[in-house]
Formats: C-alpha cells, sequence, structure tokens
C-alpha cells in the first residue's frame, strides 16, 4: 500500500497506543516510531522535536518565563543519568558551542529554536490563519526593542526576538499570499537551505566545497540541456538575483565585441547602444548604468498591446542607433514579462541579432521555468538561439530565495571576462582539476551556495514533478481568467489569455460602474486597488499586487507560483475584492 506521507508510520498502532490521539499526529507519530526504530532512534527523535510539548501562546512575542528543557544523555536504552535542566534565562550565546561542555545547551537551544519555526510553518499553510499581522512602521518600531546594544542579550530574549520576527513576518507559504512572485515554501528546499547554512561553506573553489561545486555542474549542463544547446555545452554560474544574471550577460555581450574594456575601461570603446522592451524588467537599465554604459544608452523598443516586443521596431532602431554613431552590442528579450507575463517572439528577434551581429539574452528570469513543460515550452521557441539566458528558479520552480542561473552557450567566456588570478585562491599547482574552481569567473569573491536547493529539490520531484507544479499553476490562472473576463465589475488590461501565470485586471465597484464621464471614472479608478490592497493587509486575510502601466490607471496583477494554492483560493480572492471594495 502506498505511504500517506511522513506521519503515516503511526498507522498502524492508531488504535493501541495513541489514545484520542489522530495516527496522523505528531505525537501519535512519535510514539510509532518509538517502537518500530531500532536503536533507541525513534525515542531520540521524538524528544528532538519535543512534539506536544512547547506551549503555544496567544501572543508569541509576548515575554515567557525562562525556557526549561531536558537534556539528553546520549544513551540508547533506558538509563539512570542525569539530565539536567537548561535555563535559557541564564545562558548567553557564549555557553553554545564551541563553549567546553556546550553540546547539551546546543542541543536544547535549536531544538527550541526548531520547534518555532515547524510551528511557523504549520501554521503558514493554515487558510484561518492571517497572512500578514499588519503594522505600520512606526507602531513596529514600538512594539519591541529592536535596537542594537553593547552588552549581550541571554538566550531567553533571543528566543523571544526570534518569536517577534516570526509573529510579524508576512506568511509567504500561504496558499492566498499572491504577491510579487512568491512561489510558497517547499519542504525539500527548506531542508536544504537548513543544511546550506550547516555547512556554512563558499562556493569559490572546489577544495572549500566539493560536492556543492560539482553539483553546481551537474544541474547547470542539465539547464543547458533543456534550453536545447548541444550536448549541455556551454558555462553559467548561479547569482544573487535575476538582475545580477541579466548584468553578467550584459559584461560578457560587452567583452565578446570589445575585450580590451576589461583592461583599459570605457573609453577605449565607442557609444555602445543596448535594446530591450518597454516592458522589459528594470535590471536591464540598472545594469547599463553599473557597467558604465548609461541609462541613456538603453533604448526601448515598442511593444504590442500585450506587451510583446515588436520585431521590426527594433530592427527600426538598430538601424537607427547605427546611424547616429551607436554600436549595438546586446538585445535583452524577456520570455515572461513582469507586469504582463509576455513572451517576446524569439524566433524573430534572433534573426535579427544575426543579422547585425548582436549578442542575444533572454531575460527568463519569470518564464524561463516553462521549459520544464512539455504543454508550455512552445512560449520560448527560439530560446536555444540565445547567447545567454537568465532562468530563476526561485521563482515558478518554488527553489527558497534565492535561486537564479545565468547560462551561457560559449564555454570559457566568462573565465576569460572576469578571471583575476588572484593567488590566494586559485594556485595553479593544486592537485585537483582547477577547472572545478569556479570563482574566478564569478565578479564575487564570496558566494553564497544557492545550488544544493534546486539539486535536492529536482532529485525529490524529477522533471516531471516540476512540470506538474508548473502546469497547475498556469491552470490556476487560466481558471481566474475565465471567471472573471466576463463577470460584472470586472475589465481585463488586455485582450486575449495571459502566456503565463499573471491575470491583469480592473475591479469597477457599483458606485463608478455606470459612471458616463469616463475621465471622472478612471480617476476614481486609479484609487480603487490601492485601497483594497491596504484593506486586504489590514485584515490580514490575502494579499496581490497592483500597479500602473503607461497610461493605464492602477490595475490588480495577479501571479500565481504558490504550489498550496487551489481553485478555492482563486474563488476567494475574488469575492474578498468583492467584499472590500463594494463601499468604494
Amino acid at each position: 500500500m502506498a505511504s500517506h506521507g511522513f506521519w503515516s508510520l503511526g498507522g498502524d498502532n492508531a488504535g493501541t497506543n495513541t489514545g484520542s490521539q489522530s495516527p496522523s499526529t505528531p505525537r501519535a507519530w512519535c510514539q510509532a516510531a518509538a517502537q518500530k526504530l531500532s536503536g533507541g532512534i525513534g525515542s531520540k527523535l521524538c524528544a528532538l522535536l519535543n512534539v506536544g510539548e512547547v506551549e503555544k501562546t496567544a501572543d508569541p512575542a509576548a515575554k515567557q518565563p525562562p525556557q526549561t528543557a531536558a537534556g539528553s544523555c546520549g544513551c540508547n536504552k533506558p538509563c539512570t543519568c542525569t539530565k539536567p535542566d537548561v535555563v535559557f534565562s541564564d545562558l548567553y550565546s557564549t555557553d553554545l558551542l564551541p563553549a567546553l561542555d556546550g553540546d547539551t545547551k546546543t542541543m536544547t537551544f535549536l531544538q527550541e529554536v526548531v520547534d518555532l519555526l515547524l510551528a511557523y510553518i504549520v501554521e503558514s499553510f493554515d487558510r484561518e490563519t492571517k497572512v500578514i499581522d499588519f503594522h505600520y512602521p512606526n507602531e513596529l518600531l514600538q512594539l519591541n526593542n529592536w535596537e542594537l546594544q553593547d552588552e549581550p542579550a541571554t538566550l531567553d530574549d533571543i528566543l523571544i526576538s526570534c518569536r517577534a520576527t516570526l509573529k510579524y513576518a508576512i506568511k509567504t507559504a500561504h496558499p492566498r499570499y499572491f504577491n510579487q512572485l512568491s512561489t510558497g515554501l517547499d519542504m525539500v528546499g527548506l531542508a536544504a537551505d537548513w543544511l546550506t547554512s550547516t555547512a556554512n561553506t563558499n562556493m569559490f573553489t572546489y577544495e572549500v566545497a566539493p560536492v556543492f561545486v560539482l553539483l553546481e555542474y551537474v544541474t547547470l549542463k542539465k539547464m543547458r540541456e533543456i534550453i536545447g544547446w548541444p550536448d549541455g555545452r556551454g558555462d553559467g554560474i548561479f547569482s544573487p538575483g535575476g538582475a545580477i544574471s541579466n548584468m553578467y550577460a550584459m559584461l560578457l555581450a560587452r567583452f565578446k565585441m570589445f575585450p580590451e574594456v576589461k583592461e583599459k575601461g570605457m573609453s577605449s570603446v565607442p557609444r555602445l547602444a543596448a535594446f530591450t522592451s518597454e516592458h522589459s524588467h528594470f535590471s536591464i537599465k540598472k545594469g547599463a548604468a553599473a557597467l558604465g554604459i548609461g541609462t541613456e544608452s538603453v533604448i526601448c523598443i515598442k511593444a504590442d498591446e500585450c506587451g510583446k516586443l515588436i520585431p521590426a521596431d527594433l530592427e527600426r532602431r538598430i538601424l537607427e542607433a547605427k546611424q547616429k554613431g551607436f554600436v549595438p552590442f546586446f538585445v535583452s528579450a524577456t520570455a515572461g514579462t513582469t507586469v504582463y507575463g509576455a513572451f517576446d517572439p524569439l524566433i524573430a528577434i534572433s534573426d535579427i541579432c544575426r543579422k547585425y551581429n548582436v549578442w542575444m539574452h533572454v531575460d527568463g528570469a519569470w518564464g524561463g521555468s516553462l521549459l520544464m513543460s512539455g504543454r508550455h515550452r512552445w512560449k520560448l521557441d527560439g530560446v536555444e538561439r540565445a547567447n545567454s539566458v537568465t532562468w530563476n528558479p526561485h521563482k515558478m520552480m518554488s527553489v527558497p530565495l534565492q535561486c537564479s542561473a545565468l547560462l551561457v552557450r560559449e564555454e570559457g567566456l566568462m573565465q576569460n571576462c572576469n578571471q583575476m588570478h588572484a593567488c590566494y585562491l586559485f594556485q595553479q599547482d593544486k592537485h585537483y582539476d582547477l577547472s572545478y574552481d569556479t570563482g574566478d569567473k564569478a565578479l564575487q569573491c564570496g558566494r553564497h551556495v544557492d545550488i544544493f536547493k534546486l539539486w535536492l529539490m529536482w532529485r525529490a520531484k524529477g522533471t516531471i514533478g516540476f512540470e506538474a507544479q508548473i502546469d497547475k499553476c498556469l491552470e490556476l490562472s487560466e481558471y481566474l481568467y475565465n471567471k472573471i473576463k466576463d463577470r460584472e465589475g470586472y475589465q481585463m488590461v488586455f485582450d486575449g489569455k495571459p502566456q503565463h501565470t499573471n491575470v491583469c485586471f480592473w475591479y469597477l465597484p457599483p458606485g463608478i460602474r455606470y459612471m458616463e464621464d469616463k475621465e471622472e471614472q478612471k480617476k476614481r479608478l486609479h484609487k480603487v486597488a490601492p485601497v483594497i490592497k491596504a484593506r486586504m493587509m489590514e485584515y490580514g486575510t490575502t494579499m496581490v499586487s497592483y500597479q500602473p502601466q503607461g497610461d493605464k490607471v492602477n490595475f490588480f496583477r495577479m501571479v500565481i507560483s504558490n504550489p498550496a494554492a487551489t481553485f478555492e483560493d482563486i474563488d476567494f480572492l475574488i469575492e474578498e475584492i468583492e467584499r472590500l471594495g463594494h463601499d468604494l
């Protein structure tokens, strides 16, 4: 019989040892585990989790009396060892490891932290809880003492700070949190993040991160294969977000055309011009500013009414820039624009880039994960022609923040562009293959381990699991679109079914729905979304983004990337918008 999950172990003994406990509860599972697992492992696990023993208070941030917990002697059988109480109000961080005899105190302290985290995780998926316990900044500053002090705080105070932080945190894993491309909380990804922090190493050399470096190599190769580059050849790196990945691409494009810029700077090259859609992410201009190219050298190309770049305008603007003495060097196409979720026509853009010998980059930070879906990857047809691709698994693939990859078709280009030969890190006479010392191709020296979360989730889900997850989110967005496109009081921002999970719409309350003065209606409609959003946050029931776009007044931009969301959650959102905005 198929397993029902982690807690299923207690099912066989539900009627014998769990009393009134359901076999699916943590306590029942632990009791069953203590019997079934050998060597005292079950008992130790229950002691570590301390299931059911921690008091759950109405106000987790309130000052609690000193916490105590029994230490473990480490025996694998019943014994009479003394198990000292640990009083956190008498302890400080210096009492924890690596302090002498700090192991028991450390285990007990971390057990308390894990209990807090596990309670928060369970609460985050409970639809009866608030998405947000909103307070204005000045109120939140006054509710707790957030100031840093010269004297150390006790471990009791540290636990109180942890409770307060979680109390006022936004529950981004909540099934009704739809704000700004959130992806919920994946349990395997979370476990990987905990392991990564415990390992606490750096990605610059194989000698300090052997497994993580190899996993990055394997995973980037797999991602390049999915893009469609032969045998997964090429290069890549995980960076601190899609904005940095896009900047890497622009840096490589400039170096590829003018390698002398690395040593001689911008004075050695002609005036450059980059091109991107008027609906593209702001990071393209920000990258140009950071690299000394300048935001005025980023030429925005017109998009159609659905947000897709118009190829004919791209070619026209390239010719125009050349006539003005600029050298076109970089075109950034977008696969999944931030607001509309539009996919630029990559094949047509690629033809233009090849014609004028311009580097083609695809910013797939938001939409790149659709490459995992057999049903939706056609939207990125032509991506295999790109010179570089940004792909953020921390969006549609639900990998915990942060996890962004830049994939590059030409092998060795990143190394040549960025290497500085620091001899204290990248010695040339090491006893292993130096190609695995990847740090010199990065702009950073210290680089966080972002790969393990993605790799472990991929192992847990398989490619088919990611595909199903992505398809489900797109199915939910289509459901929302079909529910509201003809519903009274709703108006779509653009015609046609959205290509991604972005659903952009206006809600017109009854008070302005039938106004004959369209200018006045537009003026009042501009204020509707901000008021409804504020009320959502005050009540704590849900969160969804809004913004203007060009000459369009504020509209809701619903994005669905949380695998925990259901059709019922979409129904709830519609009803909540109408409830909160009915009187406007």
